[in-house]
């Protein structure tokens, strides 16, 4: 049984973890740091909004700059990478919002941002001292002062100089998370409690619709629900799993202004964890309350993975959120957690490996192997077929299962991100 403190503890984590954000967060973050390094500057010159600096001078991890180089930034029009997210955090941004910060830029303050860049005023360069794998570190330059601002550890984190990445009450109690606990909790929790999880159906919802109405990215959402899409795939419910899920990815990944209900970080696993829980349990004519706790067993089993995996690492994304997903639709199944966990051992055992190549369009094509995978997984779980101990990295137990799957994405494929990202920087 999990004692009352505990529980609080897992509801106060699943708030902090589960945010809305607009556009890709890692650009996002960087567009946040930039914009309270400017407001500090602004205050200290006691100028006005609209003044900006001489210069601007980042110093961004590995990851980041993997994560940010092509992907569309929301409100300008379909540009994609840094410089307009820098520009624009300069110009319009609003540290007090955090990853919606760009949320009140005007087509003026696009104008300018897209000045500020043509001047050359400036300059990116990749952070080699501090290992931390999400660092951002923005010094503004005006009239002979200069204001910096760093953030590591998690996206909306404002270190202070020589700050070692710390975890919080909370991400220090998720490290005796156990998918027992996870599920024990996602099953027992007052729903009034956990209701605010609809939250996330709504924001994600309104996404796959704006998928839909636009061309966005490669369009592979609105392909699945097009004549050739349903004559191959046909009008199920693993069609519409798919392509709801791939319609909000594409919409988010081509920088559409819209706000999605992020999970650890990253909109793509709040998509990931969220929408196919949610067609499935209106497809199977589930109840509010069944959906409710999928959802929060969805959430939280992506959490519970995400936080020995590490915000960002060279691992997929869509690997620890369509875990989250395949756990979700399990239970909506009527799984008990025995075939939970067969779930998530049937995930691992078949998505271990996928590379992160960055934040951009073709995420759809990810987050929609991982889905398609979810609901594979789900089908065997709930007949009670599982892959076994005798099978590569899969243990005996579940949590040790996962385990192995956060060692392999966290430190045995450090290697493989170098590489990557050498080769996206000498394409």
């Amino acid at each position: 049984m999990i004692r009352n403190e505990e529980k609080q503890e897992i509801l106060n984590l699943l708030h902090k973890q589960v945010v809305p954000a607009i556009g890709c967060t890692e650009p996002m973050a960087v567009a946040l740091c930039v914009a309270k390094a400017v407001e500090v500057l602004r205050n200290k010159l006691g100028k006005e909004r609209n003044y900006l600096p001489q210069k601007i001078t980042l110093h961004l991890s590995a990851n980041i700059l993997k994560n940010a180089m092509g992907v569309g930034i929301p409100g300008t029009g379909g540009m994609i990478g840094l410089p307009i997210a820098i520009g624009l955090g300069a110009v319009g941004g609003k540290s007090c919002l955090e990853l919606e910060v760009l949320r009140d830029c005007t087509e003026e303050d696009l104008v300018a941002a897209k000045q500020y860049i043509k001047e050359k005023r400036i300059e990116i360069n990749l952070e080699e001292n501090d290992p931390d794998k999400l660092f951002i570190h923005v010094c503004a330059e005006a009239e002979g002062e200069k204001s910096e601002a760093t953030i590591k550890g998690s996206h909306t984190h404002f270190a202070e100089k020589g700050e070692e990445t710390k975890q919080s009450e909370e991400e220090n109690h998720e490290g005796n998370l156990t998918l027992h606990k996870v599920y024990e909790f996602a099953t027992t929790m007052p729903l009034d409690d956990i209701r605010f999880i609809l939250e996330a159906k709504r924001l994600n919802e309104e996404a796959a619709q704006e998928g839909l109405r636009e061309n966005y990215g490669h369009q592979l959402g609105k392909t699945m629900c097009s004549p050739l899409g349903r004559g191959i795939m046909g009008d199920n419910i693993f069609a519409k799993v798919l392509s709801v899920t791939s319609c909000a990815c594409d919409a988010r990944m081509a920088g559409a202004k819209i706000p999605v209900m992020s999970n650890s970080g990253s909109g793509n696993q709040g998509i990931c964890a969220t929408m196919p829980v949610v067609v499935f349990a209106r497809e199977n004519h589930n109840t509010e309350e069944e959906l409710i706790r999928a959802l929060t067993l969805s959430h939280l089993t992506a959490i519970y993975i995400k936080q020995s995996l590490g915000t960002l690492s060279a691992l997929c994304g869509c690997v620890v959120a369509s875990t989250g997903s395949s756990v979700g639709i399990t239970y909506l199944m009527g799984g008990n957690f025995e075939q939970i966990s067969f779930s998530v051992k049937n995930m691992i055992a078949n998505l271990t490996g996928m590379i992160c190549d960055g934040a951009k369009p073709s995420c759809a094509l990810k987050l929609t192997t991982g889905v398609s995978t979810a609901v594979m997984s789900a089908m065997l779980a709930i007949q009670n077929k599982n892959v076994t101990s005798a099978e590569g990295i899969i243990d005996d137990d579940v949590d040790r299962s996962i385990h192995n799957l956060t060692s392999i994405g966290s430190k045995g494929m450090d290697e493989t991100d170098r590489f990557v990202l050498d080769i996206m920087t000498h394409k």
